[in-house]
Formats: C-alpha cells, sequence, structure tokens
C-alpha cells in the first residue's frame, strides 16, 4: 500500500496554504561555516559557494522536494553592495541570474540550472521608525511580526511564519487582514534595488519602477535589498471558526461551495473566508478582526447548523492568533498553483462539478477558494500599483501533497487535468505568486493590459536580460 499522511495530518498541513506555503526558512550560514566552505572568506560584502561546498548544498534545497536544481554558484549577499558586487560577476560571467529572499516559489524560480543563485537571507534586518517598518527582503514574516505586533503596529503580511517578505510584496501578497488593510504591496512606500547591471536604485527617483514592484511580480527588474512600508494600529484580537463536512460527493460539495459564495459575499472587510476540498472532506475558515456583527452571526449560523463539526475560538490577541496559521517547516513533495480568480459562483457554476469530482477521487489533492475583496479593491491602491486583479472577488488554487516521490507522476497528471478544464472555460485570470510552469499565456494571466509597460522598466533596468527564470518578465 502507498504510503500517505493521516488526514487529520494532511487537513493540518493544507488548509490554509493558500496564505504562504509551509516553509523551512532559508538557512543563514554562519562565519564558522563560511570559513570552512566559502572559496573566498576574506570577502566583506557577498560570500560564494559553489558545488562541493557542503554550504552548497544547503543552501542549494528550498521547501519543496519536487524541486531540485543546481546553480553553477550561489552569492550569499551580506549587504546591498554585495549585491551589486554578485551582479557584476554574473554579468562579467555570463551567469543568468535567479533571486532567493525565502525560497518560497513554489515553481522554484528562485534556484537555477548553471546559473547564480543570489541568496539574499541575511539581508533579514527589520527596524520599526513610527509607522514606518524597514525590512531587508530576507526578513521572515514570523521575526517581522515578532518586532511589530508588541509595538501595538501590524503589517497587511500572509500568514506563513517563513515566507520572506521580498518575494511576498513583489507579487501582490495577501492574508487574513487584506480585505481590511489591502494586499502586502500597498502598503509599499520606496524599495532600494541593483539592477541588471550592478546599480544601486531607488525608487524615490522612479515613481514607475515602485508602481512595477507592487505585484508585478520577482526576479524581473532587479535584486530588491530593502523595503519601506507603512504599518497600521494592529487590531485587538483576531477569532476563528471551523466548519467541518465529511463524506461528501460532487453534488453535495457544489451545494456547500455555492452556499459559501452566497454566504462570504455578505461578510465585513474585518472578516477572511476560505473553503478548502480535501478529497471528500469539505471545510470552511472564517476569521474575524473585529466585534461579530449580524452579517458575520448569520455566517456562522448558516455554516455551523449542517456541519459535521464546528468549533471556534474565543477572540485571542493578534501576536497569539496568528502563531496558529504559521504552519509547520519541514519540506514536502508537492505542486501548488494558482486555479483562476473569480467574481462570483456563476464564472464557474458550468463547469466545477468535473473539478470536485477529480478532488474527491484523488485524496491528497485539494481545491480551495479563499475571500479577496473589501481594500484590495482600494481605487487608489489600484492605480499605484500593478497588481491586476482589483475587481476579483475570489481566489482559488490547486494543492497536491505526496509522501513518497513516486507517486509524483500520478498527482501532477490529475493536477494538470484540472487545471485544463480551468483553462478550456476561459479563466483569464491568475495570482503571479501562485505560478505554474504550464500556464501558456502566464504573461497576460499574470499581469492583464500592465505587461506592457512592465516590459519598459525591464528593458529600462535589465537590458541584458541577466536577472530571469522561467517565467519572468521578457524584454520588449
Amino acid at each position: 500500500m502507498k504510503k500517505q499522511y493521516p488526514r487529520k495530518e494532511f487537513l493540518k498541513l493544507t488548509i490554509l496554504a493558500n496564505l504562504g506555503l509551509y516553509i523551512n526558512p532559508l538557512k543563514f550560514i554562519d562565519k564558522k561555516t563560511r570559513d570552512n566552505f566559502f572559496f573566498s572568506p576574506t570577502a566583506d560584502n557577498v560570500l560564494y559557494f559553489k558545488k562541493g561546498d557542503a554550504a552548497y548544498e544547503t543552501l542549494r534545497k528550498g521547501f519543496n522536494k519536487r524541486i531540485n536544481k543546481f546553480p553553477q554558484i550561489i552569492a550569499q549577499c551580506l549587504n546591498t553592495k554585495g549585491v551589486s558586487e554578485a551582479i557584476i560577476y554574473a554579468v562579467k560571467n555570463k551567469l543568468p541570474v535567479a533571486i532567493k529572499s525565502g525560497g518560497h516559489c513554489m515553481e522554484g524560480f528562485s534556484v537555477n540550472n548553471g546559473g547564480m543563485v543570489i541568496n539574499l537571507s541575511s539581508l533579514n534586518s527589520v527596524e520599526l521608525n513610527n509607522d514606518v517598518v524597514t525590512v531587508g527582503p530576507g526578513c521572515t514574516l514570523s521575526k517581522l511580526y515578532d518586532a511589530i505586533l508588541p509595538k501595538g503596529r501590524y503589517f497587511p503580511g500572509g500568514s506563513c511564519g517563513g515566507v520572506g517578505i521580498g518575494g511576498l510584496t513583489l507579487g501582490g501578497g495577501y492574508g487574513l487582514l487584506s480585505r481590511k488593510f489591502g494586499l502586502t504591496c500597498d502598503s509599499l512606500q520606496e524599495i532600494t534595488m541593483v539592477d541588471g547591471k550592478g546599480k544601486i536604485i531607488s525608487s524615490i527617483d522612479d515613481k514607475d519602477l515602485l508602481w512595477a514592484c507592487k505585484g508585478g511580480g520577482n526576479g524581473n527588474f532587479g535584486v530588491i535589498t530593502q523595503l519601506k512600508f507603512k504599518t497600521y494600529t494592529a487590531p485587538n484580537s483576531l477569532q476563528s471558526f471551523r466548519f467541518r463536512y465529511y463524506k461528501l460527493n460532487t453534488v453535495s460539495a457544489k451545494g456547500f461551495l455555492k452556499k459559501w459564495f452566497e454566504a462570504s459575499a455578505d461578510l465585513p472587510v474585518s472578516c477572511f473566508s476560505a473553503f478548502v476540498l480535501n478529497g471528500k472532506t469539505g471545510y470552511i475558515l472564517l476569521t474575524n478582526c473585529d466585534k461579530n456583527t449580524e452579517k458575520v452571526q448569520k455566517f456562522v449560523s448558516i455554516f455551523s447548523k449542517d456541519a459535521d463539526k464546528f468549533t471556534q475560538t474565543q477572540p485571542q490577541p493578534l501576536a497569539q492568533s496568528l502563531k496558529v496559521f504559521y504552519g509547520q517547516k519541514d519540506p514536502l513533495y508537492f505542486k501548488n498553483a494558482s486555479a483562476g480568480l473569480y467574481k462570483n459562483f456563476g464564472e464557474i457554476d458550468n463547469y466545477i462539478d468535473k473539478v470536485l469530482d477529480i478532488v474527491i477521487s484523488t485524496p491528497g489533492m485539494i481545491y480551495q477558494v479563499n475571500t479577496l475583496g473589501g481594500n484590495i479593491n482600494n481605487a487608489d491602491f489600484e492605480k499605484a500599483s500593478a497588481f491586476a486583479h482589483r475587481s476579483s472577488i475570489y481566489f482559488s488554487e490547486l494543492q497536491t501533497y505526496w509522501p513518497d516521490p513516486k507517486q509524483e507522476s500520478r498527482f501532477i497528471q490529475r493536477f494538470e487535468t484540472v487545471q485544463s478544464i480551468f483553462s478550456a472555460n476561459g479563466i483569464t485570470t491568475q495570482y503571479r505568486n501562485y505560478p505554474d510552469l504550464n500556464f501558456k499565456n502566464w504573461n497576460a494571466l499574470y499581469y492583464g493590459s500592465n505587461y506592457a509597460k512592465l516590459q519598459q522598466i525591464k528593458n529600462k533596468y535589465d537590458p541584458g536580460n541577466v536577472i530571469r527564470h522561467e517565467q519572468s518578465i521578457k524584454n520588449s
């Protein structure tokens, strides 16, 4: 019999993968390890690791055990000047560059074969000054929260503690409180970047660059070495409600999904909700960072009366309640990707049965839909950012997990079958932070009408296309 995750463990792994993968934070190489394995240990700004060094193996691996790439060299940059030196080295030696802050990319765009990986794990500082926080791209979400929440400030990130701020922000970034505060990128005020020629750039001098870094994707224009964000007064508490439904079939799962779409559309911006179908088990999550209004109570009433299991927490301090969603750190075999952004259930009504049928018959596969809307749709945020999908109210994703690498081909085949159903039925929007290598027209799916302007910015800052990956913005 093939090994499978126990159902309880599997649900714990996957119910909030949409908010940031359960990843192992990128390891920082300490001085002792550098001196032992770095082939030029006297450098002040950047450390280079090559194949054969013990540190190379540690740094090359990520959280997704499915992805196995071998760069020619890994540059662990200790500061912005070190990033500049690394880029100049890469240009001189004709090495394509991939950028790794937290190693969170689902398709492994933060590592490459035969090129250079710029490792930003040591650029992880965090400094709060009044309502502005300045962070390095390698700073993890948990470290940032630990620094600012005790001071009563909040940053609208995701929920996974191990995700790096750089990658989270550049693709958009959303989480439990995004409907109230906007996407992560909407709070971005300034960046420092090293471009594809090794020049250090500030977005103060180019408002279009800042626009591009708000949802225009990572690994495109340059290497971000510092980010400044506006912070907000932190909500006092967060409360969660969980509803579980067992032994669902395609008809009953579709019924719950439709009901969830209808009920979630009326939730206040203080709430986040997700519908998760994991095999035959349905799961609904609701969180609220404010008082439970009549609309919240109505939502709870609708789903609690039919649930096989219903649980709720008491309102808890935000710092404490967010840690529940940080997730585990151990690497996994998986493939996850965006499965479309929607405005309502009607957009998927005619064909979602086919998707649900495959998920129900494939233990280890999950279909999930999450609420967007609220201040994510803010018109001022839309004008100031490259994030192209403000009008969407829901975001879906497809997930697959397997403990045995021999199971991979079966899961990937089913995964691609589901994605082809969405594609064939006119899904034209996808979330850049959840990429899929099989998206044929990924440029339009991720960036919509903003792609041409993003190409202009690519031409300006990386005309030689030094910084690139399989779905990076192309020079025009």
